[in-house]
């Protein structure tokens, strides 16, 4: 039988994010059950989940709405339906169940899962018996012409066959095998697949007679998603390698956040890459393959992800063979959906060290793309994003290259948290220590990252933020230069320094004196941020009506209320004089934004924690300044800019 209608999927004006058909979901088995909710509606809408176990060489799982819970296949085997007691034991509104399958749900053995939700012009999931004449045309529902094709026979153990829009119709793959592609008619007819159907040969790997077929259907650029409904979530497409460390580059438009992609020249294996596992920025990659049952690798610098698409970064055949062609699906980062809770995308965590290695800290509440924190007593900062990846330090304290910490795994950012290692890293140790670390997550309108690679020639830097930044705070991950502030306050040819409590300097190269707009920032020919083959860091900030503000004010040397369009306070208030010396003092509710005394830090210094003051208080919009503030807060006649969130 042929596939239901997507039913709820992605409607015209219906604004849907990536978010609500995609996720990529790490968890550490409990040998019992468990529920992963990554809220994503299954029973409602359909879908696919494939899970791998990370730890162990254990097989592929995939397991579909249509075939029904426990039934599996494998994507690195010829297997069909198989049985799986206590794997996926059931489809959910918002995830999936576990039983006590051992591949699926390993005692301490860690695992990734991916679902994909059946969602026009996304991804669909297409169940059909064969009849073995060639032309024959099987309905799906993406509501756009194919871009990706996966068939599996189900009932006889057979091969998978993969049509792609970059080796069409003439040629089949094999998602089980590492085969180049293969020239043949019989598996899709030499028939390009159209907006309503693809078509079917009389090959046994997609339509013998009476036998069960499973398709897996992925849409290519077809837009449907985002606030206009224009926007693509998911791009099918090729490249020819170089054969050359500095590999190509290609250009999705959008960051992704999961990328598979095949050698199609020549043999190569079906790799899978995801930014919750890590594609870090001129680090390793973590990466699993498709047609093998291995254990996770992470040992080499494949490819970058970055703000337009991925890099590759590797000579390998299987990935930039020099005049070699490849294939890929990319699945475009998220959230798309701009949001409307603080609590989702900022979170101050206050906690006490213990010492203990490789410690996972959890109650964020949300996968943060971006960690600051440190001791609260006498000590440096210690900055981690996803796309520099795990133990690569940054302190904003001093002007120091990023610092690969070694061993341990400080720094690794998860689901609801991130690691704090108390034998290498800076956020567990020592034992009793108080610690307070601000997570941010990436979202529309909110906050961004973007790392690059200086020319030494003005230029513009894509970013994904969606409106104008206007805060950007960048720094030289290579060389020991600056920590460069822009603030929309200050003007496009004015910055200040986040390592230091200087007031703002002029210089016409350091934004080339061009505003950043909704898609790009320009820098100059400043060494701190364009040194040509330096690589750099910019962590971008905007104002969000409700979530966030960023924004100026003159002191007065007394009482004043900092309106910030909040309802219900500041959870996190930073503040920098700028027409005078004034450090970067911030304030956060874990430690206390109250009517009395406020603890407060200063990003550009070591010193300890200061308890004794009471110069911020809570205001229900935004924040007031005390009387008692001096003069780097609230100077009469000052200038000052300020970044806060709800």
């Amino acid at each position: 039988m042929l596939a239901r209608s997507l039913s709820g999927a992605a409607k015209a004006g219906q604004v849907i994010g990536v978010e609500d058909v995609f996720s990529t979901w790490l968890y550490t088995g409990n040998g019992s059950t468990q529920t992963i909710t990554n809220g994503i509606d299954l029973s409602g809408e359909g879908g696919l989940v494939w899970i791998k176990q990370r730890s162990l060489g254990n097989t592929h799982r995939l397991f579909d709405t249509l075939r029904g819970a426990e039934i599996a296949l494998s994507s690195a085997s010829t297997s069909g339906n198989t049985t799986r007691t206590g794997s996926l034991t059931a489809f959910n509104s918002d995830g999936f169940d576990l039983g006590n399958d051992s591949t699926t749900n390993g005692n301490g053995e860690t695992h990734a899962s991916w679902t994909f939700r059946k969602a026009e012009k996304f991804f669909d999931v297409v169940t059909y018996t064969g009849n073995g004449v060639a032309g024959r045309t099987i309905a799906h529902n993406l509501g756009s012409t194919p871009g990706c094709i996966i068939v599996k026979r189900l009932n006889v153990a057979l091969d998978w066959a993969v049509y792609h829009r970059s080796t069409a119709a003439t040629k089949y793959l094999l998602l089980n095998g590492t085969n180049a592609a293969i020239t043949s008619s019989a598996e899709w007819n030499n028939t390009e697949p159209t907006a309503s159907v693809f078509t079917v040969g009389t090959s046994g790997y997609t339509n013998n007679t009476g036998d069960s077929y499973v398709a897996y259907v992925f849409a290519h650029d077809a837009g449907g998603f985002g606030d206009s409904g224009n926007d693509s979530v998911v791009k099918c497409g090729g490249y020819t390698g170089n054969g050359s460390a500095s590999g190509p580059t290609v250009d999705l438009g959008w960051e992704p956040q999961w990328l598979m992609l095949k050698r199609t020249s020549g043999a190569g294996g079906w790799y899978i890459y995801d930014n919750m596992r890590g594609v870090a920025t001129g680090g390793i990659d973590a990466n699993l393959r498709a047609d093998s049952s291995g254990a996770e690798d992470a040992s080499f610098d494949y490819l970058d992800f970055n703000s337009t698409g991925f890099k590759l970064t590797t000579s390998s055949n299987d990935h930039n063979g020099s005049g070699d062609t490849y294939i890929y699906i990319a699945i475009r980062r998220g959230p798309m959906k701009t949001p409307t809770d603080a609590t989702k995308v900022f979170k101050d965590l206050a906690y006490t060290a213990n010492g203990a290695a490789d410690r996972s800290i959890t109650g964020v509440g949300f996968p943060p793309d971006l960690i600051y924190g440190r001791k609260r007593v006498l000590g440096g900062y210690a900055l981690y994003d996803r796309l520099r990846g795990p133990r690569r330090l940054l302190d904003s304290a001093t002007t120091s290259a990023e610092f690969n910490i070694g061993a341990g795994a400080e720094g690794t950012l998860g689901q609801d948290g991130f690691i704090a290692d108390g034998a290498y890293g800076l956020l567990n140790y020592p034992n009793g220590t108080n610690e307070i670390v601000w997570s941010f997550r990436r979202a529309p309108s909110f906050f961004d990252v973007v790392a690059y690679t200086g020319t030494g020639v003005a230029r513009t830097v894509s970013h994904n933020l969606g409106v104008a930044p206007e805060l950007m705070i960048i720094k030289s991950r290579s060389n020991g230069t600056l920590w460069m502030v822009y603030a929309s306050a200050l003007g496009n040819g004015s910055a200040v320094r986040l390592d230091t409590d200087g007031a703002l300097f002029s210089f016409t190269n350091i934004w080339n004196s061009t505003s950043p707009t909704s898609t790009e920032f320009t820098i100059g020919t400043n060494s701190n941020i364009n040194t040509s083959a330096a690589t750099y860091i910019a962590y971008l900030f905007a104002t969000l009506p409700g979530i966030s503000k960023v924004g100026s004010y003159t002191g007065t040397a007394a009482t004043q209320q900092v309106d910030c369009g909040f309802t219900a306070g500041a959870r996190f208030v930073l503040i920098k004089r700028t027409d005078s010396t004034g450090d970067w003092y911030v304030w956060d509710s874990a430690r206390g934004i109250i009517s009395g005394n406020d603890p407060y830090l200063l990003l550009n210094s070591t010193a300890a924690e200061v308890t004794g003051t009471d110069y911020i208080d809570p205001l229900s919009t935004g924040f007031e300044i005390s009387s008692t503030a001096p003069a780097a807060i609230n100077a009469s006649g000052g200038s000052f800019i300020f970044l806060a969130i709800a």
